[in-house]
């Protein structure tokens, strides 16, 4: 599919890309990028790819406590 193609249709090709199929964008005939399922597990960027950098729920913006600045400060 054709990058203007594409464009103007994008819906339907998420919902292709939703049932498994995979979608190739072409510029002049040339494929540049496939649209395929996005991975539904971990985090998929950078150093956290394996493990996340923060626990899950809501205590991760939490202040530190003087202890756990302390221990920080120091490298620990």
């Amino acid at each position: 599919m054709n990058v203007h193609e594409a464009k103007s249709q994008l819906s339907r090709l998420l919902e292709l890309v939703e049932e498994g199929e995979t979608v190739v964008i072409a510029r002049h005939g040339q494929p540049v990028a496939e649209l395929v399922p996005a991975r539904q597990k971990g985090f998929p960027f950078g150093s956290a790819r394996k493990e996340p950098l923060v626990a899950a729920g809501d205590d991760w913006w939490q202040p530190m406590t003087d202890s756990e600045a302390e221990d920080w400060i120091e490298g620990q």
